[in-house]
């Protein structure tokens, strides 16, 4: 028996686990699909026809083409999953480029940090979580990755000068230092809900067998995105935009070189990345100067 495109989608859409802002997303995506092939049976969608569906989004920026094929692409892995088909048509596919006779250039938003109406908003919202809420606050305050703290075991934790030591990409090792705002919550973390049958920084329990173990990446983003699922602002957080905003706050203030050994980074071209003021950043900076210097001429 085969499966249509629309009866594949809605089974998709009806997943466990999606929020209802994630479930809209998809749909406002999916819908044009539906219309022109959901009649069409999963099995006779070959990439040639995707391709060129994807091809034919010309009026939609690149950033939001690259949504397009992503939430396209997990349609069809869903279908292998199902096992309505044996692979996925658009494997490996190539993202688009950007067009600059549009404007589009790939270097604009190249590092995509939280707006300071996201951050506000985050940190309201964990603050429901003690454990997120001092996963989210030594993030930011450090700039660390998130698997460099999750590896973190409360012994590397030096409490009184607020600083830890990390073991970055090639096995190299940096301080890393935070503040006393982020040291509140972490310290409530310490002495309400840190389970101390592990010796992880950052800890869970099993719900069933109560086995405690340290907090894996995949436990803490399924959190976090529980946390935020209806708040269409957060929809697309992502850890790591919290280690962007790090070195896009930090950028200007401290020396390139001060920058990048405290991110870690071995290239100083990826330090050099929150030194570009982005056009988005630069509206915001020059509305913020406009306050700030004396008007003349009135």
């Amino acid at each position: 028996m085969t499966t249509t495109l629309a009866a594949l989608a809605t089974q998709f859409l009806e997943r466990a686990g999606l929020s209802s802002s994630t479930i809209r997303t998809y749909e406002s995506i999916l819908i044009p699909l539906m219309k022109q092939y959901g009649r069409w049976s999963v099995e006779i969608i070959d990439r040639e026809i995707l391709v060129q569906y994807l091809n034919d989004l010309k009026s939609v920026k690149f950033r939001t083409h690259h949504k397009y094929q992503a939430v396209i692409t997990a349609l069809f892995n869903f279908a292998v999953e199902q096992g309505y088909i044996k692979s996925n048509p658009l494997s490996r596919l190539k993202k688009r480029r950007p067009d600059p006779s549009k404007n589009e250039h790939n270097s604009d938003e190249e590092v995509r940090y939280l707006s300071d109406e996201q951050l506000s908003m985050l940190y309201q919202t964990v603050k429901q979580d003690a454990r997120m809420n001092a996963l989210v606050h030594l993030l930011h305050s450090t700039g660390a990755r998130i698997a460099e703290i999750l590896a973190l075991n409360l012994s590397d934790i030096d409490l009184i000068n607020r600083r830890f030591q990390v073991v970055g990409k090639r096995n190299k090792k940096r301080w890393c230092f935070y503040s006393e705002v982020a040291a509140v919550p972490l310290n409530h973390y310490l002495k309400y809900y840190r389970h101390p049958e592990s010796e992880a920084l950052f800890t869970a329990q099993q719900p069933f067998t109560l086995k405690v173990s340290r907090l894996s990446y995949a436990a803490a983003y399924k959190s976090l995105l529980e946390l935020v699922s209806d708040i269409p602002l957060l929809e697309s957080i992502r850890f790591h935009q919290l280690r962007h905003c790090y070195g896009t706050e930090r950028a200007g203030i401290l020396e390139i070189s001060e920058l990048r050994a405290l991110m870690g980074h071995q290239n100083i071209q990826t330090t050099l990345r929150y030194s570009k003021v982005t056009s988005k950043r630069a509206e915001e900076v020059a509305q913020q100067a406009f306050k700030k210097i004396p008007t003349y001429g009135q």
